[in-house]
Order: C-alpha cells, then structure tokens, then sequence
C-alpha cells in the first residue's frame, strides 16, 4: 500500500522511535525511571522516543501544531493541522519487561483525525490508516471482526489502578458485560486495544479517562477497517471527552447498549 507523503512520514518517525524503543527494553532493568504518580512512570526510553518522534515530524512539517504526551502542546504556524503523538502507549508494560507497548502517532486535520499509526516494535506490527483509504497491518488489508452475537465476543477495556477514582465505574460496566460475552481482556496499552479492534482480534474497547493521545490515531484506524467509534455518553467528543465505544458494526449497538444502561 503506498500512502501519502504524509503517512510515509509518519511510518518512518514510528519505525525509528520504535528502534530506540527496543534498545532500552532489552536494558529495561538499567533505565532510570522516575514517578508520575501511582501506577504512572516516565523513563527515559519515553522521553527519547517523543524526542525523535518530535525531530522526525516537525522538521518534515515546520508548520504544523503539536500535542505530545510528555512534551505538551504547541501551536503551528497552521492552525488547521496538529500532530498527536504517544510515544511510549503502554509505560508500565514496558518498564515490567512485558512485550506489549506502542507507539502512537496521529494527524489531526481541521479537528478531525485524518491519518493514524500504531507501531508495535516489539512484535513488528504496524497498523495504520487515512480517512477514504482503509486500513492496514504491514502489508494486510485490516477488516474489523465479523462475529455479531454477543456471547462469542471478546472485548477489551482498562483497569483504574492506583488512586483513580474511576474503579467503581469499571466494576458496573464488567458486570453487566461478564454474563453476555466470552471474555474480557486488559492488555494496558488503549492505542493497541483500537488497532486489535479494526483487525478483528476484539469484537470491541471501551475505556473511560483517556487522553487525545491515547485515542487519535486508533480511532481513524478503526473506522477504516469497518468499525464504529463514539463516546460512551452519546452525542460527545471522543478526544475531548477522554471516552470511547468501540466495536464492529454488527455488535456496536448491543454492546455500547450494555455498557449505556446500567440502570
């Protein structure tokens, strides 16, 4: 699949953060890590990673805006395109030694996301996307799952750890959602919860508490594989409101009504 100049640059900055990346995760006992809050790390593979991420995509596109995880925002010279980067999706995975981590990377265009890129080094899957031209996993055409009865899906969600105030929440959606399906997975990293969603390995994600940078790029991925994305309140802003339901078309409305009626 050839993509557009942009996609390309976008393929390129992920592959070679992702060989930073690999380097300090052979070492992940030597690097020094310090404290975000509990359950919440930085190191200094992620802050490396945004660094290359960083020096990849703005020197190809001087212009545009910028939204990264450890390096904040910043306004664009064009103000209609922004940058969304995670550099390191799934921190703690990572300094615990565990091969399921990514990196994530997004364009945003006249607020709408319009490309994405979900970069797994460790296994070498990189999943990506542009809006009217599908999606993919290296070189395989993603399609969401095509299961649609409830009880022979599997879907995927985050826990809250530490003092997040969000767990009783997650304890209501999984029991109304246990009984009616045939598994729930928690994986710890949101970006490759999207990208297994759009290739059929979920039937779906939900997630409350996310950031932009969590979402972006797996929300356009999942829509051009076939999927639906929304907010779990109907009518709201997925990348503002930090929320989402994802799922393929068939199960979307039988599983986002589950998680929405909780009497």
């Amino acid at each position: 699949m050839i993509g557009s100049a942009n996609l390309n640059i976008m393929i390129k900055a992920a592959r070679k953060a992702g060989r930073s990346l690999v380097k300090d995760f052979r070492e992940v006992e030597n690097l020094q890590v310090s404290m975000k809050g509990a359950g919440d790390f930085v190191s200094r593979a992620d802050i490396a990673a945004e660094a290359i991420l960083k020096e990849e995509l703005m020197g190809a596109r001087p212009t545009y805006g910028w939204l990264g995880e450890e390096g904040g925002g910043e306004d664009g010279k064009d103000p209609t395109r922004r940058w969304i980067v995670d550099p390191l999706d799934g921190t703690t995975n990572f300094l615990h030694g565990l091969p399921h981590w990514a990196v994530s990377i997004a364009l945003e265009h006249k607020g709408q996301v319009v490309a994405g890129v979900v970069f797994d080094p460790a296994k070498d899957e990189m999943f990506f996307a542009e809006k009217g031209a599908g999606a993919w996993m290296n070189d395989s055409r993603l399609r969401v799952s095509g299961r649609n009865k409830m009880i022979e899906s599997i879907f995927a969600t985050g826990v809250p750890f530490g003092t997040r105030r969000d767990l009783p929440e997650t304890f209501k959606d999984l029991a109304q959602l246990m009984p009616v399906c045939a598994g729930v997975r928690r994986w710890g990293a949101a970006a490759l919860d999207l990208a297994y969603v759009a290739a059929g390995r979920y039937e779906g994600f939900w997630e409350r508490n996310l950031n932009a940078w969590d979402l972006a790029a797996g929300l356009v991925i999942v829509r051009e594989a076939g999927g639906l994305v929304e907010t779990l309140r109907k009518g709201g802003n997925i990348l503002e409101d930090g929320e989402v339901v994802a799922a393929n078309e068939a199960i979307f409305s039988q599983f986002a009504g589950v998680l929405r009626d909780r009497g």
